[in-house]
């Protein structure tokens, strides 16, 4: 059984997305979970809460809810994770599609940001790209990562992690002229997809089975 792993900001298992994965890969894959937030405890994991400023990003912890974390202090603890899973499998995915440049790899690492851009780069010659992120504060963040796109870029907020109008956030964009949606996070599933659907009847990009299918071309 061939064997790859699933390297979340979070905390493991994601059990939220893993199914997906999983059904991307077929049941002939096994997914070795890690997470950079695995070994720290309620009031360490309080701790990494970002200041006015810092770079925020938002996982899923175990007992299922969400925290913001700092990227800055995020950075060490994802790569002590990643060294210690690279021990048990040849290829991993990165469960995020934040920017991460400094994350040293023995083995290959799939980053999703770069699979979105490089694929929505190639597809999307006119019209107009809306992002769906998490939060308020990663919509100037996250831009910072699409400026190889040539079309204009729209950006509404709406997180997968708690209840949220993902319907009033897609409308939002095909108001503003948005020909195509990417939902910009792995955290968000099929359920999220067809509510976007739904709303606008626009193509909606799911980046988490975006970036599985990737994987399972590799392997």
């Amino acid at each position: 059984m061939k064997r790859v792993g699933m390297l979340t900001i979070g905390q493991s298992p994601r059990t939220d997305v893993a199914p997906i994965i999983q059904s991307v890969l077929g049941e002939s894959v096994e997914m070795i979970q890690r997470g950079a937030l695995d070994s720290l405890s309620d009031s360490e994991i309080k701790a990494l809460w970002p200041n006015e400023g810092d770079t925020t990003y938002i996982s899923r912890l175990r007992n299922g809810q969400s925290t913001k974390i700092k990227k800055e202090a995020l950075l060490p603890l994802l790569q002590r994770e990643l060294t210690q899973l690279e021990e048990e499998v040849s290829v991993v995915l990165l469960l995020c599609t934040g920017d991460f440049p400094t994350i040293q790899s023995e083995k290959l690492l799939l980053f999703p940001d770069k699979i979105l851009v490089k694929v929505m780069s190639a597809v999307l010659r006119e019209g107009k790209l809306g992002l769906i992120v998490p939060l308020e504060e990663q919509k100037g963040q996250l831009m910072e990562k699409w400026h190889e796109i040539s079309v204009p870029i729209v950006v509404e907020a709406a997180s997968p992690y708690e209840e949220s109008d993902i319907e009033s956030a897609a409308d939002s964009l095909k108001n503003q002229g948005a020909t195509v949606i990417v939902l910009d996070c792995m955290g968000y599933d099929e359920s999220h997809k067809e509510r976007a659907m739904q709303a606008t009847n626009l193509p909606i990009v799911l980046s988490i089975s975006l970036a599985a299918s990737v994987l399972k071309e590799y392997i």
